[in-house]
């Protein structure tokens, strides 16, 4: 089958299935089977798919029919310009996390060595990028999860900042110091199960559901994340988490107590990062 064939045929079995995006997702699926880019794509319509290649690029449509993100089926994600390995252990980065980052960025390059926990953090995201802009950092990482560290463990060694990160298999901050950090960030579960029905499929039946549920209301797993973040803070350190409109309002009445409470909006007017500082 030709090149420009096996496209068409593929847009038009990903629009059948509803896929969102179909031309974005068979063009992807086709530059992973390829080991190509979009250019490649395009400059040779007329290129002849082997047998190999054909039954690949099968393979792969056919796990996206079926809903499995396209990250999941490649097994990367770009995140602040970063390529990351992904799997079914761990949350596919988004670019609303990168606010996390645009947030963090100014208040820890204005000090000397800042040490920063990120929790929860799942492929290593948050972690690696702040490594990336702060040399200078002491960051230490922690998830519940032992299979979604191995990930982040991996990302951070392709990425040549494993000697700059330390990992720890434990539920949110349990076990650190009191007053040790300088900044507690996360992205952690904040989507409501009485909204479930409002996820999109392909997230809540195949992304890991404990990444993306944070309880009945969502701000549960922040509710505990709270007291727990003040207790490690150092006095003055800032705690800066991703989190929904929907549970904006209850997360700046869960930080009543903190000082220079407010929240960063994303690209579509939402309400998507709280920030806080320990009095």
């Amino acid at each position: 089958m030709l090149l420009k064939d096996a496209l068409a045929t593929a847009l038009s079995r990903l629009k059948a299935a509803n896929v969102p995006s179909p031309r974005l997702n068979a063009e992807t699926l086709l530059m992973f089977t390829l080991g190509c880019d979009r250019a490649y794509v395009y400059a040779h319509p007329e290129r002849e798919l082997t047998t190999d290649e054909h039954e690949r690029y099968d393979d792969a449509l056919t796990k996206r029919a079926r809903g499995i993100p396209a990250q999941y089926i490649t097994g990367h994600q770009e995140f602040w310009g970063l390529d990351l390995i992904v799997s079914p252990a761990a949350l596919i980065p988004r670019p609303e996390t990168e606010h996390v980052i645009e947030t963090v960025l100014p208040l820890a390059k204005a000090q000397t060595r800042p040490r920063i926990i990120d929790v929860g953090t799942g492929s290593g995201a948050i972690a690696i990028a702040l490594a990336k802009e702060l040399p200078n950092a002491e960051i230490h990482a922690t998830d519940i999860s032992e299979a979604a560290l191995e990930v982040a463990r991996t990302n951070a060694a392709r990425h040549q900042v494993e000697a700059k990160i330390v990992f720890h298999h434990r539920d949110l901050v349990e076990g650190f110091e009191a007053s040790g950090f300088d900044f507690v960030v996360s992205n952690p579960p904040y989507v409501g199960e009485s909204e479930e029905d409002e996820v999109q499929l392909e997230v809540r039946k195949f992304e890991p559901r404990n990444a993306v549920f944070g309880g009945p209301s969502g701000v549960e797993v922040i509710e505990r994340l709270i007291p727990q973040a003040e207790l490690v803070l150092k006095p003055g350190g800032w705690l800066i988490l991703e989190m929904s409109g929907t549970i904006a309002a209850q997360v700046r009445e869960l930080l009543s107590r903190w000082q220079h409470v407010a929240s960063v909006k994303d690209l579509q007017g939402i309400e998507r990062v709280a920030v806080a500082r320990k009095p």
